[in-house]
């Protein structure tokens, strides 16, 4: 008869297998990975920050993604990069920071969701309300949108975790990675039909307010241009809607992924690789393409590096 632990603080996570021969290069690729988000990331938040010509509805907006990426990376990477370091058996967590770990994880996708939309209403009054535009999109606005992403994505993942931290352990091995939502309630010998039926509904709700509302402002949007003959609405429609498109591309991509690979527990080192990737790529990926695209960030990191070069032109000769 198996023997079960009630409850227990102490839980063991299953981690990467990772062999010797690959265990240095894969813990150096998540250290440059991380090293490398929280610079694109913390170097995009100060930049908007310091020029107040970024200081625009549309950077204020994106400046969430960024900080949602600082803060949800930095909870997972740098515990994923010890455990690789120790031997299965080491790799011990308490539960309550692994219920924090899982909330922070689920933010991290939530939230990503919910500034792509308010992203998307901000586009959606640049150009087919140009002209009220810096009436409807204030200060007060952009807080107010600010809080609603924050706040929506707060209540519905504390709700999920919630109705899985009410119920009663029998086990202590976490089957992935890092803590989140199923592995925290498969802990559990009680009926979970509640936690399936409402993680359907959070996923349906999540996914179908996010798809809802970028189809129904980038429809609004084509229609506006297609009708439209002035050729300078076109042109930035295309560029700040095809970079918003992008991202949010790549951030559905990676969340339809990550619930795909739970239904088929056969493949299970494609799913831990997958959901550990899937925080790492669009966290490295944002800020680029962003960066990339916004001619107000190249402008001033042109005159940042030409500053940069006169000092040490000026070191050099002195």
């Amino acid at each position: 008869m198996e023997n079960y632990t009630l409850n227990s603080l102490t839980l063991q996570i299953e981690g990467l297998e990772v062999t010797e021969t690959f265990l240095y290069p894969v813990f150096f690729f998540f250290l440059f990975s991380y090293l490398g988000i929280m610079l694109l990331n913390v170097g995009i938040v100060i930049l908007i920050c310091m020029d107040r010509s970024l200081h625009q509805p549309m950077y204020l907006l994106f400046c969430n993604l960024p900080l949602n990426d600082i803060l949800g990376n930095s909870y997972m990477v740098p515990r994923l990069m010890s455990d690789i370091l120790l031997p299965p058996a080491e790799r011990l967590i308490s539960y309550y920071e692994c219920v924090v770990q899982a909330f922070c994880s689920h933010m991290l996708g939530t939230t990503s969701h919910t500034v792509l939309m308010i992203m998307a209403f901000d586009r959606y009054v640049a150009i087919c309300n140009p002209l009220r535009y810096s009436a409807i999109m204030t200060n007060r606005m952009v807080a107010k949108l600010t809080v609603s992403a924050w706040g929506s994505a707060f209540v519905l993942v504390g709700i999920l975790l919630g109705l899985t931290v009410r119920l009663n352990r029998c086990r202590t091995l976490i089957t992935n990675p890092f803590c989140d939502n199923v592995s925290l309630f498969k802990l559990s010998c009680e009926s979970v039909v509640i936690n399936n039926i409402y993680g359907l509904t959070f996923t349906v709700v999540l996914f179908t307010s996010s798809i809802g509302s970028i189809l129904l402002t980038y429809t609004r949007i084509t229609m506006v241009c297609l009708t439209s003959r002035n050729k300078s609405i076109n042109t930035k429609a295309l560029k700040t809607c095809s970079t918003h498109l992008v991202v949010y591309l790549i951030m559905l991509f990676c969340g339809i992924l990550i619930i795909a690979m739970h239904r088929f527990p056969q493949y299970s080192d494609q799913r831990k690789i997958s959901a550990i990737l899937i925080h790492i790529i669009p966290s490295s990926l944002n800020p680029i393409i962003y960066g990339v695209q916004s001619k107000e960030i190249k402008k001033f990191l042109s005159k940042f590096f030409q500053s940069i070069k006169k000092h040490f032109r000026s070191f050099h000769i002195s």
